[in-house]
């Protein structure tokens, strides 16, 4: 049973080269495929600096808080 699995399973990956990308297959899914591309891009771009500002703002306020309860 499992020589068959593989058999039919090893025939059938060559058929996957016939078949086209979804994004040539209609306008729709081609702009969006690239709208998602450049929406990544600019997350992770923007994420780093998100991320340092918050913790630039919420640094002191953390360390102000844990002296209050260590020396209090």
């Amino acid at each position: 049973m499992l020589e068959l699995f593989f058999a039919v399973a090893f025939s059938a990956v060559p058929l996957t080269l016939y078949i086209p990308p979804v994004r040539s297959l209609s306008l729709f899914a081609g702009s969006f495929q690239q709208l998602l591309r450049h929406i990544t891009v600019y997350v992770l771009h923007i994420c780093p600096r998100l991320r340092l500002a918050f913790s630039r703002i919420f640094t002191p306020i953390l360390r102000s808080q844990f002296r209050a309860r260590v020396c209090g």
